[in-house]
């Protein structure tokens, strides 16, 4: 079954979740005007659109379907994540502080003083599997308009990411690569959980493990200790 997924930054108290999503239809009419209103409803709107006039039947977007009161259905999810973006048929990655109609080719700290010059997307945690995992991305802007393609853009997010362009058009798989190389690339992202640092990794690594949200420091240390189980390359004591 092939299917659409989104790639994005959240945004503070405007993402619309699972429970939100399928109770709009229950909910009271001002209430449930109050939720469309919110630019996470709009997000999802506008990826919908696209997926249908791509051709798409299926969507997944992280913030609505995923039911975050279960916590085995958010362990798996998380678990599952970097297999769920490198099957996906394309992937959009939503970039809400581009206002440009073209990709941003050079630094600019004064458009992205909080991002070191570029795009914040390129600054989050999660968003690392996002771009390596699939096989097409298509970026968008602030107004849904496209501004190009991973396999085009692929020397430019080099030299954002610092992720080779052989990686980024084809992937992970036959790579020799170091575990210091791959921890670099994810070196300056940010996440808002301290936790996330580790599982927004783990995909990466090829590695499992049960999310302990309250854990703090706790979750790097047991990635290390599942990479260190599954590889015996010495650069990971680097970090």
């Amino acid at each position: 079954m092939g299917y659409a997924i989104l790639s994005h930054r959240w945004e503070d108290d405007s993402e619309v979740t699972y429970e939100e999503m399928i109770g709009l239809m229950k909910m009271e009419e001002r209430k449930r005007a109050a939720v469309k209103k919110r630019s996470g409803y709009q997000k999802i709107i506008k990826t919908c659109k696209q997926a249908m006039k791509n051709g798409h039947e299926w969507l997944w977007i992280d913030t609505c379907c995923i039911d975050k009161r279960s916590s085995a259905e958010l362990s798996e999810a998380i678990n599952s994540m970097y297999r769920w973006y490198r099957d996906a048929q394309v992937c959009y990655a939503y970039l809400n502080d581009v206002e440009e109609s073209t990709f941003p080719t050079e630094q600019n700290d004064e458009t992205y003083n909080k991002s070191n010059g570029w795009p914040e997307w390129f600054m989050r945690g999660w968003t690392l599997q996002e771009l390596i995992a699939p096989k097409q991305i298509e970026f968008f802007n602030k107004n849904w308009a496209s501004i190009g393609t991973k396999g085009h853009l692929a020397p430019v997010l080099e030299e954002i990411t610092s992720i080779p362009c052989d990686v980024l058009r084809d992937g992970l798989a036959g790579k020799r690569l170091s575990v210091a190389q791959i921890m670099s690339w994810a070196a300056d992202r940010e996440t808002t959980r301290v936790e996330d640092r580790a599982y927004s990794l783990m995909g990466l690594f090829e590695v499992n493990m049960p999310m302990v949200y309250g854990e703090g420091k706790k979750a790097f240390q047991r990635l290390q200790l599942e990479i260190i189980r599954r590889s015996n390359d010495q650069s990971i004591f680097a970090w």
